[in-house]
């Protein structure tokens, strides 16, 4: 039985009630999984001088293992996104607003928030001296841009939300053009199957944005559980490949073979959380505390940087840097997420949550034939990204 506390939290950061779809539940402790990969980056990066030399391989590891939490919610998003435009016809523009309306109130707010800081800080801001250089910088910044040109961005994390955006303007394109929904399934599978063997040959010979391919494993683990004749892969091979693909960042292999390890990878857990839901990797996915870190990653994802350096600075006045061992560093990596959580927390209650996500539906009636569930719309904003 729950407590009052638990309650209040729970009306707090509950995003599906009970009876929702189970793989809903599954996908929110994956989000949570995947901002908790970020995470690592983050504090790895700004734990360094504190580092002995025995803790930098570990520590550099790390960090290439947690580049792979932005690759899982690309999985994520395609699957939500491209299941929700497969399932019905929707209008363009009010598809695109929806859109909109799930990233940009809290994405303003945490861009007001550094232009504040730039202004209050000059010796860190990122924004060029110049004002026509300053207002195209920031245009193109706001704009979600950032992740296409060659300036740094103003939010570091932010790259992400220009391949999102862009993502979001192509596979609605791509189910216009090529009929999409009137096509067989197999024939869906051959058509993004060659897709992505040409986007990545042009990736390898050209450059660009490879990462976009994952958004496409999340497309076919849509199509996948639509299949009857597809079978969940065991939880323990899941893992496993979880686990190898991870492990296999860190090595020199080619940009294009790590991602396609990824891609296979979060491919197979998605199916074994999402398929066959009473295995107990998916149970692991449906902890209530994983899920509500989940439910609040698009605010975390955002402002997780800024409160890591804040944390950092005020230790670094308690303790000044110096070359400390693997047990300073792996004790301090809990403390340092619990310090973050806070602002994230704060920024989902009094932004993201009343301007970003659908609210529940109200318990149905005794006489409805239905039972209440969360609101239709709700369910490709809780797997967005950061928004997803």
């Amino acid at each position: 039985m729950y407590s009052p506390a638990c309650h209040r939290l729970s009306a707090c950061f509950e995003l599906s009630r009970p009876g929702a779809a189970p793989q809903l539940r599954a996908m929110e402790g994956l989000r949570g999984l995947a901002v908790l990969l970020v995470f690592l980056v983050h504090y790895v990066s700004l734990e360094a001088p504190w580092r002995g030399g025995a803790v930098t391989p570990l520590a550099a590891a790390l960090h290439s293992m947690g580049n792979a939490g932005v690759d899982l919610f690309f999985v994520l998003s395609g699957y939500l996104i491209y299941g929700s435009l497969m399932s019905r016809q929707q209008a363009l523009l009010p598809y695109l607003r929806r859109r909109a309306r799930r990233i940009y109130p809290v994405y303003s707010c945490v861009f007001a928030l550094y232009l504040l800081l730039s202004w209050a800080l000059p010796s860190e801001s990122r924004i060029p001296a110049a004002w026509p250089q300053a207002f195209a910088y920031l245009a193109s910044n706001f704009l979600l841009l950032s992740g296409f040109t060659s300036a740094p961005p103003f939010i570091s994390v932010a790259w992400s939300l220009s391949y999102e955006m862009l993502y979001y303007l192509l596979i609605p394109l791509l189910i216009l053009v090529f009929r999409l929904r009137q096509r067989s399934r197999s024939w869906r599978g051959r058509f993004f199957a060659v897709l992505t063997l040409l986007a990545g040959g042009l990736f390898a010979i050209f450059g660009g944005p490879a990462r976009l391919l994952l958004f496409v494993a999340g497309i076919l683990v849509h199509e996948a559980l639509a299949a009857p004749a597809w079978r969940a892969p065991s939880p323990a091979l899941a893992a496993c490949a979880v686990l190898c693909a991870l492990g296999c960042l860190p090595l020199p292999l080619a940009l294009l073979l790590k991602l396609a390890l990824l891609a296979c990878a979060f491919f197979l857990l998605c199916l074994c959380c999402f398929q066959a839901r009473a295995n107990w990797l998916a149970r692991l996915f449906c902890w209530t505390p994983l899920r509500w870190l989940g439910n609040i990653s698009y605010s975390y994802y955002l402002i997780h940087g800024l409160a890591l350096k804040g944390a950092f600075l005020a230790l670094a006045l308690l303790h000044p840097p110096q070359a400390q061992g693997l047990a300073f560093f792996l004790l301090l990596m809990p403390f340092m997420l619990l310090l973050s959580l806070p602002p994230a927390m704060t920024l989902f209650l009094l932004v993201e949550r009343p301007l970003s996500l659908s609210p529940l539906q109200a318990p149905a009636p005794a006489t409805a034939a239905a039972p209440a569930v969360v609101s239709s719309p709700a369910l490709p904003a809780a797997g967005n990204f950061p928004p997803g």
